[in-house]
């Protein structure tokens, strides 16, 4: 009876954060349906703009170095909580934003807000799981977290053009702080008798500069880091910002044709990570394998923005960026590379320092396309395809770099 109460408490944990994850990737990716009516009510260029949305990032990975420890030794449950506060103010404040500067007070909080939510929440399921289930579960967070990427393209586009962009914003702003609530009544950071892990020490945090010797020591670790830099990277680079403005500007689709473009990239990101942990356990018995293969599959597909995706007949263009998404979603392998590699008392700790890669790659990748689409002069009333396969070339060129230095790094998987 024991045993059944804690299987159906840690399916109830999991939902809440499920559901408080949905938020996060929404922020994360629906500025790109809203960014022409924004960039017009706020008068941005497109380095403003690029600027505007990876705020969000750079404050996302500076964020995670210090929340790893805070983590380790405060638990997932407050640290997720205050953090959700954050996020319901920053939401609300961007929603009502004039200027840049209000726009970006309001990036910079969603930024600190939700730095914590997927590390904390992979964190609490290493108390929660097995390693051995760890892989399978982590991959469904992220498959649900990925309905707020779909929930950042079509339909965003639609409820922009019913009720205005700041009051969809506000809703979800709203919906935060009640998702907030819920995580400090229902969310337990690991069962009331927590065993050792077999074959690991007990779950005592070690010493913060102990902790970082060994994870940035490791020189598997920095080359998974490098991958997961330009994974992320490429994928926000489309879903995050410029794919909706290089769907409108060059393909010269509505804003609703394209947030249903974008939304087949979510739709594949999420049919992908239902699956990808299954895929590295039963057929390639591999997650290294599984992340490499499937990150040069994303490289290759990347490439077709430089000319090709615009020949494509609407059906195999949404098939194209459906397949961007399955590729996509071989990232999410390296959750579970890197929670093979540390032991569980410093699981939170390499996590978010995993993470700062990730959220280094999103920022840096669309603030630099927006530099080099500035230099061709202002975004509206419209770039030329020219600029957008120069801006989509740096991406592309940091992934096969990735690639090649990933290729040699050690394989951890466990069976």
């Amino acid at each position: 009876m024991h045993e059944i109460r804690m299987r159906r408490q840690r399916w109830v944990i999991f939902a809440v954060l499920a559901l408080v994850y949905i938020l996060v990737y929404f922020y994360r990716v629906s500025l790109a349906v809203v960014a022409r009516d924004v960039a017009r009510e706020l008068d941005l260029s497109p380095a403003q703009l690029g600027s505007l949305s990876s705020i969000l990032f750079y404050v996302y990975a500076a964020a995670q170095l210090p929340l790893g420890p805070m983590i380790d030794r405060l638990g997932s449950r407050v640290v997720i909580g205050a953090s959700g506060v954050l996020t319901a103010i920053g939401g609300i404040l961007f929603s009502q934003a004039s200027t840049l500067a209000q726009a970006m007070a309001g990036r910079i909080l969603l930024g600190l807000g939700t730095a914590c939510v997927l590390m904390a929440t992979f964190t609490i399921f290493s108390h929660w799981f097995s390693k051995q289930e760890f892989g399978r579960v982590s991959g469904l967070m992220i498959a649900i977290g990925n309905l707020g990427n779909l929930g950042g393209t079509a339909p965003l586009a639609v409820a922009v053009a019913w009720v205005g962009w700041r009051s969809s914003f506000l809703a979800v702003g709203v919906l935060q702080g009640v998702l907030t609530l819920f995580v400090f009544l229902l969310v337990r950071d690991r069962p009331p008798q927590d065993p050792e892990r077999k074959g690991e020490p007990a779950a005592t945090p070690m010493g913060l500069l102990e902790a970082w010797k060994q994870i940035f020591g490791n020189r598997d670790f920095l080359c998974l880091g490098a991958l997961a830099f330009t994974w992320y990277g490429n994928y926000l680079a489309v879903q995050g910002l410029w794919g909706g403005p290089y769907l409108m500007e060059v393909l010269k689709l509505s804003r609703e044709a394209a947030g249903r473009m974008l939304m087949c990239t979510s739709l594949g990101f999420i049919c992908g990570s239902l699956v990808i942990d299954t895929v590295a356990r039963k057929l390639m018995h591999s997650h290294k394998r599984t992340l490499w293969l499937g990150q040069l599959v994303l490289l290759v597909l990347m490439t077709a923005f430089q000319g090709v995706a615009e020949t494509l007949p609407m059906a195999l263009l949404a098939a194209f960026f459906f397949a961007l998404g399955l590729a996509v979603s071989s990232g999410t392998t390296i959750y579970p590379i890197v929670r093979s590699m540390f032991p569980v008392r410093m699981v939170g700790t390499a996590l978010t320092s995993l993470n700062f890669f990730v959220l280094m790659g999103a920022a840096s990748m669309q603030q630099i396309m927006g530099v080099i689409l500035n230099s061709f002069g202002k975004l509206t009333p419209g770039a030329t395809g020219q600029a957008f396969h120069a801006a989509f070339q740096f991406p592309v060129a940091a992934q096969a770099v990735a690639l090649a230095l990933f290729f040699f790094a050690k394989d951890y998987y466990e069976t």
